[in-house]
C-alpha cells in the first residue's frame, strides 16, 4: 500500500514538473516573440533611415569645374538668374524656371523674354545688379557678355553658386575651334548635372559631335570659303580663328580661307575690309551672320541677303554665280547655344554636299 502510495506520488510530481517546464518554455517563447516583434519596428525604421540617405543619383549637389575652378553647385536649384546666351535655348528647352535674364540681349522670341514673371536685369551695358540681389538666387550662371560681372555678382550673392561657363574663342586662343567645340559640350553636359538632365545633354552631345563629321565629310577641302558679318547694312569681314562666330570653324572643318588679313578680330561687326577686296578674292562660298536680324529694334533694317545680293562688288564672284552662300539662323548673334550650332551644322552639310 505504501508503495504503491509512494508511486502515485512520483507520478503526480514528473507531471507536476512536466506541466510545470511546459509553462516556463511557453512563457519564455512568448516573451522571445514578443521582443522580436518589438524589435521589428526599430529595424523597419533603421531601414528607412538607410533608404532615405542620398545615392549617388540623388545627390543634393554636384561639383562643376568652371573657368576658376571647382565648385560646388544645388541639383535643380531655386531661383536661377542665368546671363550666359549660350545656356538660355538649352534651359529653355529643359523647362527650366528661372528668376530673371538680360531680356534686352536675348532673341525675341525666347520664352524667358515673353515671361513676366522673369526680371529683367538689362543689357551688359548698363545692368541693373540689384534685381539679382532681390532674387535671393541659389545658383547664377555667369558668362559671355556679363563675364566681367563675375566679381560684383558674388559680393551680391555670397550665399549663392556663381559660375563661369565662359570659353575663349578669341584672336588670342591657342585652338579657338578646340575651344569652342569643347566649351559647347562640357557647359551643356555641366548644366545637365545641375538640373538632373544628363540624358538630355548626353543626347544633344552626341547629336552635336555627329552635325560636326557630316560637315567635315561634306566639305570638298578645296573650295574657298569668305565668312561676313553683315550689319547696319554694312558688309564686315569675318576673319579665320578670331571672326565672330565663323572663325573658329575654319580649324573645325579645314575651311579653306578665300582672304587672310593680318590683325583681325572677334569685333562684332566684323573687321573693316572693303567690298572689293573681298570681291577680288573670289570665294567660292560666301557664309554670312546677319547681325541686324538678331539685335535690330527697327524696322528700317536691311536683312543680310539683301545686302549681300544687292553689293555691285560681289556679283561677278563664284559664289554669287553658283548661289552659293549660306546664312547663319537669324539669331545666332544673341543665342549661341548648342541648338544653334547644331542647326547651323546642318545647314552646312546639306548645303556644301549639293
Amino acid at each position: 500500500m505504501k508503495k504503491f502510495i509512494l508511486s502515485k506520488l512520483t507520478v503526480f510530481t514528473a507531471v507536476f514538473a512536466i506541466m510545470l517546464t511546459g509553462c516556463t518554455n511557453s512563457s519564455t517563447t512568448s516573451t522571445t516573440g514578443a521582443t522580436s516583434q518589438a524589435s521589428e519596428p526599430a529595424e523597419s525604421a533603421t531601414a528607412e533611415s538607410t533608404t532615405a540617405e542620398p545615392t549617388a543619383a540623388e545627390a543634393k549637389t554636384v561639383e562643376i569645374t568652371d573657368i576658376y575652378g571647382t565648385v560646388t553647385v544645388p541639383v535643380n536649384p531655386k531661383n536661377v538668374v542665368a546671363l550666359d546666351n549660350r545656356t538660355f535655348e538649352t534651359l529653355s528647352d529643359w523647362g527650366i524656371k528661372l528668376a530673371a535674364v538680360p531680356k534686352a540681349v536675348m532673341p525675341a522670341d525666347s520664352p524667358y523674354v515673353s515671361d513676366d514673371s522673369v526680371q529683367d536685369i538689362g543689357s551688359h551695358n548698363e545692368p541693373n545688379l540689384e534685381i539679382i540681389a532681390a532674387a535671393d538666387p541659389e545658383l547664377v550662371i555667369v558668362g559671355q557678355r556679363f563675364a566681367s560681372y563675375y566679381e560684383d555678382i558674388k559680393k551680391l550673392v555670397p550665399n549663392a553658386a556663381v559660375i563661369n561657363l565662359n570659353f575663349d574663342v578669341s584672336a588670342e586662343a591657342d585652338a579657338p575651334g578646340d575651344s569652342l567645340v569643347n566649351g559647347l559640350k562640357n557647359s551643356t553636359i555641366a548644366l545637365g548635372q545641375i538640373f538632373n538632365k544628363k540624358e538630355e545633354a548626353a543626347q544633344l552631345v552626341a547629336d552635336f559631335d555627329k552635325s560636326i563629321e557630316e560637315a567635315k565629310s561634306a566639305y570638298n577641302g578645296t573650295d574657298t570659303i569668305m565668312s561676313v558679318v553683315v550689319s547696319g547694312g554694312e558688309i564686315g569681314f569675318s576673319a579665320p580663328r578670331s571672326g565672330r562666330v565663323w572663325g573658329p570653324m575654319y580649324e573645325i572643318f579645314g575651311w579653306v580661307p578665300a582672304l587672310e588679313i593680318d590683325n583681325s578680330s572677334s569685333d562684332h561687326k566684323g573687321d573693316d575690309v572693303s567690298v572689293e577686296a573681298i570681291a577680288q578674292s573670289n570665294p567660292d562660298w560666301i557664309f554670312v551672320l546677319d547681325r541686324d536680324a538678331a539685335v535690330s529694334s527697327t524696322k528700317d533694317a536691311v536683312p543680310a541677303q539683301d545686302v549681300i545680293n544687292n553689293s555691285p562688288a560681289l556679283q561677278n564672284t563664284t559664289a554669287i554665280t553658283k548661289k552659293q552662300i549660306i546664312y547663319a539662323p537669324n539669331d545666332t548673334y544673341t543665342n549661341e547655344s548648342i541648338q544653334t550650332y547644331l542647326e547651323l551644322f546642318k545647314n552646312l552639310a546639306s548645303s556644301l554636299a549639293k
